[in-house]
């Protein structure tokens, strides 16, 4: 089996991933991904074309891999299927997090407030000062404020209890790193409240390793990225990408939308897992990222079938062309049918 992401001389862990696809669409010779060594990696592709099957196929080998730890962020609650057997993951359906672990000058931001006007000052002063979320919306009546920034604030910190994410007894990122996956079901979240999730737990696992509170290398497995760039969770999802290979934290972004991802995200991906795509500005922001071994161009490569996908590895500077193989576990993102595969024939006159 060829290890994609690993030279020659290398070993270690591998994720089972698929197989080549000759090209006259035959299945070729068995197919691995390297996770013996943290990787940056996105899988982009249209609706439908494979890109969530692709990361239950990752997770399902990172959960069978020794000496990591497979942390998924799942805001469409498809990935619950890797909690039955042979995975076994533990599925948090309603996770929460403390609220001093987000950083002070994080909660303007998190509130919609400026940070520089009375409220949003307020805020990020009662979150350097307070450890809960509670003892935040407490401290309010007795700030040293004007009272108009004691009502916004007031009412912000309100609208940030309402979600229900924040909690002393909330996740400690440092549980995550166990050898079954963790899947954080974000489905019942609006997006902001998501974010602050989703950035607790990225920077969380990050610090985690770098002091070595962790033995285990953290996978962080985000699907519909992009509905984290430009939010909350995009400073510590830029981090890991930039800086998470020398302290040990893999990350894998999947989207639809390349287009809408920073640029950091596929500049820095050692890694490009790319299914089909079809819209003009998501192709042109994978094309500007073609390597100059690239001997052909990403648009005349690009896959027509679902479960295909062009890889792209800076770590041997090779292009591999390959077929995803089947999930183990049930794929609770495949599209509902009204009339199921077998029975399509059955329709009603």
């Amino acid at each position: 089996m060829h290890t994609i992401g690993r030279k020659s001389d290398e070993d270690g862990p591998v994720c089972r991933f698929g197989c080549y696809r000759a090209r006259d669409g035959s299945d070729g010779a068995a197919v691995g991904l390297d996770v013996n060594r943290p990787h940056a990696a996105v899988v982009v592709g249209k609706r439908g074309s494979g890109k969530s099957h692709t990361l239950g196929v990752v997770a399902e080998g990172l959960a069978r891999a020794g000496g990591v730890a497979p942390v998924v962020l799942d805001p469409m609650g498809v990935f619950g299927g890797l909690a039955e057997s042979p995975i076994d993951a533990t599925v948090h359906d309603s996770p929460s997090v403390r609220a001093d672990a987000l950083p002070p000058s994080a909660w303007p931001d998190l509130l919609g407030l400026d940070p520089t006007a009375p409220a949003g000052s307020l805020v990020w002063r009662l979150a350097a000062a307070e450890e809960s979320l509670s003892a935040m919306r407490g401290a309010v009546a007795d700030a040293d404020a004007a009272p108009e920034a004691r009502r916004a604030a007031a009412n912000h910190l309100a609208l940030a209890d309402s979600w229900d994410v924040f909690s002393p007894d909330g996740l400690d990122p440092r549980s995550l790193c166990g050898p079954a996956p963790d899947v954080l079901d974000l489905s019942g979240l609006d997006a902001t409240p998501a974010n602050a999730v989703a950035r607790v737990v990225a920077r969380g696992l990050y610090d985690a390793r770098v002091a070595g509170s962790v033995s285990r290398i953290p996978w962080l497995l985000l699907d519909e990225a992009h509905a984290f760039a430009g939010g909350l969770a995009e400073p510590a999802l830029r981090t890991i990408l930039t800086r998470g290979r020398a302290p040990g934290v893999g990350v894998v972004l999947a989207t639809q939308r390349p287009s809408a991802l920073p640029e950091v995200a596929v500049s820095q991906a050692d890694l490009r897992v790319v299914h089909r795509l079809t819209a003009g500005p998501d192709v042109s922001a994978m094309a500007a990222a073609d390597p100059t071994y690239f001997d052909e161009s990403l648009r005349a490569r690009l896959p027509r079938e679902r479960g295909c996908a062009l890889v792209v590895d800076d770590t041997t500077e090779t292009v591999h062309d390959v077929r995803v193989r089947p999930r183990e576990t049930p794929d609770c993102g495949a599209t509902p049918r009204a009339v199921p595969e077998r029975d399509r024939s059955e329709t009603v006159e």
